[in-house]
């Protein structure tokens, strides 16, 4: 028997993560994602909208909840509670619509974005993806690296963070960034061009979404035609504001 020490709760989700971030650094933001009409939906629908995202909910029986258990060192195993129903035709149609009317697309790991990137009208548009934890073979994360423009990831699954960059851009990406937690990260242009960015120090309150802030500053200071070695230094520093909060971004405080 083990006793939490403390707990909380808070809007969740990598997307959600990413949109809070974006949307900070004044980034004009859809977030396309499945909710229910339940409290919980409701719940995440005002605190999405009061921190500035526009949210385009896509029916579902359920929304999404899990249970975070963390360690002091940051390790995490999520429960899944809930997960959101498979989307209509319908959904996907307006969904792709969307996609395909971006300037740029996050496609995160999900059925919802599985199920997009089957859609032939959403590849004329740039994806960029997170893969998270991934190994270098999961089929699973397969068609979402294939079809990306930008990939990021985490080494949480690697002794090599630049072997497996290399492996992801063999497949298409033209940028492949890796996450090393306290270790800062590390980046790889499709021409060999490495990249490397400590992180920033701050008080470590909560690591979740740290990946998603971290996402979400490199890619504002891409749409602002910043360097690589320049985007990662923001991408360390917006990632400094997720961990130093309990939420995925300080905004859902208030």
């Amino acid at each position: 028997m083990q006793f939490a020490r403390r707990s909380w709760q808070t809007i969740g989700g990598t997307s959600a993560g990413k949109a809070l971030h974006l949307a900070d650094l004044g980034v004009g933001v859809r977030l396309c994602s499945p909710l229910g009409s339940d409290d919980d939906g409701g719940r995440v629908r005002r605190a999405l909208t009061t921190a500035g995202v526009t949210l385009e909910a896509i029916a579902s029986e359920r929304t999404e909840r899990h249970v975070n258990l963390m360690t002091d060192d940051g390790r995490r195993i999520s429960i899944y509670v809930s997960v959101p129903s498979t989307p209509s035709g319908h959904e996907l149609e307006a969904a792709g619509a969307l996609v395909a009317a971006a300037d740029l697309a996050v496609i995160d790991l999900s059925e919802l974005g599985a199920l997009l990137l089957e859609r032939e009208e959403i590849r004329q548009t740039p994806l960029w993806v997170d893969l998270h934890d991934y190994d270098g073979s999961s089929t699973f994360h397969e068609p979402f690296l294939s079809a990306a423009e930008v990939v990021f990831m985490n080494d949480d699954k690697t002794d090599d963070p630049w072997k497996l960059m290399r492996s992801c851009l063999e497949r298409g990406p033209r940028l492949a960034v890796c996450t090393r937690g306290a270790h800062g990260a590390v980046a790889l242009e499709s021409d060999g061009t490495q990249h490397e960015v400590a992180a920033v120090p701050a008080h470590v309150v909560d690591t979740n979404g740290a990946g998603d802030a971290f996402m979400a500053g490199f890619l504002a200071a891409s749409l602002r035609a910043a360097s690589v070695g320049d985007a990662l230094k923001a991408a360390a520093m917006q990632a400094s504001l997720a961990i130093e909060s309990e939420h995925l971004h300080p905004v859902l405080a208030h």
